[in-house]
């Protein structure tokens, strides 16, 4: 895994103001390309347009295209896993060989990052429950309580 890659990334970002985003993104990549074992060769950052969803009111999209060289297929798989492109399109080496260590280092880290995921989704899913549960308990406090108004109005009324 010697051999650089050179790689266009497609990068997106939504929010508002467009003036924002289209800043955030531009720190965004300029920060990937600090890393070491990578150098951004070209970079275009679009210009926001509305987000054009029913209840996306004033939010706005942008994207960045970038071209960069890594040193290594481990740097490709952490821009992958930590950046989280929307696209990504190897450019050269049009092959590539790799070490079956590299590659089980590579799965490794997949592996962890989809366990903590795993584990981030249990827990919300808990959570949701237990939400769930007490909202069940508060609706029928307050059916009950305002079973006992009625009937206490109607006591009052015979």
């Amino acid at each position: 895994m010697e051999d650089k890659i050179k790689i266009m990334f497609v990068f997106e970002m939504m929010g508002r103001p467009p003036e924002h985003i289209r800043k955030t993104l531009g720190e965004f990549v300029k920060k990937i390309g600090e890393q070491k074992g990578i150098k951004i060769i070209s970079k275009k950052i679009h210009k926001p347009k509305p987000v054009e969803k029913e209840g996306a009111q004033n939010l706005f999209t942008t994207f960045a295209e970038v071209e960069m060289v890594l040193d290594n297929l481990n740097l490709v798989f952490d821009v992958v896993f930590n950046m989280l492109p929307a696209h990504a399109e190897v450019i050269e080496p049009k092959e590539l060989s790799l070490k079956s260590f590299d590659l089980s280092s590579v799965l490794s880290g997949l592996a962890i990052r989809l366990h903590r995921y795993d584990e981030i989704a249990k827990v919300l899913v808990l959570e949701k429950n237990a939400l769930v549960n007490k909202l069940k308990e508060m609706q029928e406090k307050i059916e009950n309580l305002e079973e006992g108004i009625k009937s206490g109005k109607n006591k009052k009324k015979k």
